[in-house]
């Protein structure tokens, strides 16, 4: 195979992944979310080039494997974010877990099990960002 005729296979393996990685990043966080995103790197080459990987790579690849599903790969994130003490994205895989039918039963123990692991510390402050969101979600209002 010739140099372009790779670059355009590789240009259209891209593009696919990106487009399934946009779909399944709206239907996970929402439409809202993914459009403030954007629209906030929209003038700024650096975020931009970011939001585009994040996209492609991100979900458009290893969020759209197989062999775990959605509501798995939300509940890594939510330990995994809280591990991290990562208030921010955190707050943004809550709403996206509410928004895919996590119960908030579901969301405390995910949380209470991160405790032992995690550090109780890291686990009381996603506690009080699930709190926060918790609330904002009954009141119309936006996290993270």
């Amino acid at each position: 195979m010739r140099k372009t005729e790779c670059r355009k296979e590789m240009d259209e393996m891209t593009s696919a992944h990106f487009d399934e990685g946009m779909a399944l990043k709206r239907k996970v966080l929402g439409d809202d979310y993914v459009d403030r995103a954007w629209s906030e790197a929209q003038n700024d080459d650096f975020a931009m080039a970011m939001q585009e990987v994040m996209t492609e790579a991100g979900w458009g690849t290893v969020w759209k494997r197989p062999g775990i599903d959605i509501k798995a790969r939300l509940m890594m994130n939510l330990a995994m974010l809280t591990a991290l003490n990562r208030p921010h994205e955190l707050a943004i895989h809550l709403r996206g877990a509410i928004r895919n039918g996590f119960t908030r039963e579901e969301i405390r123990e995910i949380l209470i099990h991160t405790g032992p692991y995690c550090g109780w510390p890291a686990t009381l402050d996603a506690v009080r960002v699930a709190r926060r969101v918790f609330a904002e979600t009954e009141t119309g209002g936006k996290a993270g």
